[in-house]
């Protein structure tokens, strides 16, 4: 264990959001270290990904590698949300058959975090987080402390995800905009499934919605959120699966809807789902993740440029995930109350 060492960031978690911020800080030839406590690859959730991402993925460096890994790809979902079952294609002026992503995460995940260390980010891997360190006037944080020792730093991002860790740890205030949301996932596997299935789905009824796709040849991810925790059931299994062989066991994630008051302050940033988590249905956790990491790595470099900016690139950070947080949060809100049976807390 060493004593101390320095850098200009220290990044919190070497997921989506944490390996795009450090390599953006990177190509900014800032001193990097990413702290990350499980060790790759990692067993995650996977997601659907709208084509938006590719110009992202091409500024980090990572879009040839990610398009010849040959993650399954499609050109829209299927969304029953009411009585009609609707094709919601990415292709709206069909002139280019725009195709999204079905991530494999800890392929995707391990893609980044590799793109990361070729461009000279530090990753301390696996290495548990113990509290940040601050000012001697407590009112900024100058590092975090951690199982490999101390790391003091001009930046702390984290990127640790929705356990909001440095919010927490800072005693900052998490605002919650839902009744507490369960989603239920897992996984269902054979071998000559319906093809309808080849493209995501999302269905509701009642009680909530189910979420269907293929993620990998005969393998399918389903996930499961319940609109009252009255009716949630750990042992949930899709009536659409029931046929076919599950796979593992049944996970579950909290996606109440949250914002953290104040995601960036004196030396931190706060992206990604720590930053805040909406339900799986606003379809945006890698995309959320990628872009704040892109920008908090920006705005430190403006920073790091002209240290005056640092109070107005914090106001702006802020303002930026905030106004984000709601636009989306009313989308979903829209989105909700054109069911036959809303939620109840929705109205």
């Amino acid at each position: 264990m060493c004593e101390f060492t320095k850098a200009d960031v220290v990044i919190i978690g070497a997921g989506p959001a944490g390996s795009a911020a450090a390599i953006l800080c990177a190509q900014n030839d800032l001193d990097v270290v990413i702290v990350e406590r499980e060790k790759f690859p990692r067993d995650h959730a996977g997601e659907t990904v709208h084509p938006g991402i590719e110009p992202l993925l091409k500024q980090l460096g990572v879009l040839d590698k990610v398009l010849s890994t040959n993650f399954l790809r499609h050109e829209g979902n299927w969304v029953k949300w009411g009585k009609k079952n609707k094709f919601i294609s990415f292709n709206k002026d069909n002139t280019d058959r725009w195709k999204g992503f079905q991530f494999w995460r800890s392929k995707f995940d391990t893609i980044l975090l590799d793109k990361a260390s070729e461009s000279g980010v530090k990753i301390l891997q696996p290495c548990q987080v113990f509290n940040p360190l601050l000012s001697e006037n407590k009112d900024a944080v100058v590092g975090v402390s951690t199982s490999k020792g101390k790391i003091y730093s001009n930046f702390v991002i984290d990127a640790s995800g929705s356990q909001h860790w440095l919010t927490k740890q800072l005693n900052k205030k998490i605002s919650k905009l839902s009744p507490l949301l369960i989603a239920n996932y897992g996984y269902a596997e054979e071998e000559n499934f319906s093809s309808f299935y080849d493209v995501p789905s999302l269905t509701a009824d009642k009680t909530g919605w189910t979420w269907i796709a293929k993620v990998r040849s005969s393998l399918y991810q389903w996930t499961r959120l319940n609109f009252s925790i009255d009716q949630l059931d750990k042992k949930c299994y899709p009536k659409e699966l029931q046929k076919i062989k599950k796979r593992g066991f049944t996970k579950s994630a909290d996606v109440t809807w949250r914002i953290v008051s104040e995601p960036s302050g004196p030396g931190y940033f706060i992206v990604g789902d720590a930053a805040f988590v909406l339900d799986p249905s606003s379809s945006h956790g890698i995309l959320k993740a990628i872009m704040s990491g892109i920008m908090s790595g920006y705005l430190i470099n403006k920073i790091n440029r002209n240290k005056e900016l640092k109070d107005i690139a914090r106001i702006e950070y802020c303002k930026w995930m905030t106004n984000w947080f709601m636009q989306d949060l009313t989308k979903l809100k829209e989105f909700y109350l054109d069911l036959p049976y809303p939620p109840t807390w929705i109205i």
